[in-house]
């Protein structure tokens, strides 16, 4: 099953709407998850964390998470998964379409491992 955690620069308002609309889905958000402990925390913190509890994370940051994986990748270290979001695909603002591209993505592939 596909368990989400949202970056914190993704509105709280995503992880509400995704949640009225699937009950099966797990969703975390960064504000929220841990307390808030990794607000503002560095990537690889974030990602290690979320490895260990399964979660993938959903981000728009194409700058500084894609040099970190390539990273992890070469190094061999395992991760949960990422979900990019294009913001020219669907902006920050469109968080029904957003809701909806999660469901579907969730649907499709859901029960595949996303490590």
């Amino acid at each position: 099953m596909l368990k989400l955690l949202l970056d914190e620069h993704i509105s709280p308002d995503l992880a509400d709407g995704l949640r009225r609309r699937s009950r099966s889905m797990v969703i975390h958000w960064m504000g929220e998850w841990e307390g808030g402990e990794f607000l503002g925390k560095e990537d690889s913190a974030c990602l290690l964390e979320a490895a260990k509890q399964g979660l993938t994370l959903v981000t728009y940051d194409r700058r500084t998470i894609p040099p970190l994986l390539k990273t992890w990748a070469e190094e061999e270290r395992r991760h949960g998964g990422v979900i990019f979001v294009d913001e020219k695909t669907i902006s920050p603002p469109a968080i029904g379409d957003l809701v909806r591209a999660l469901i579907q993505l969730s649907k499709e592939t859901g029960k595949r491992d996303w490590a």
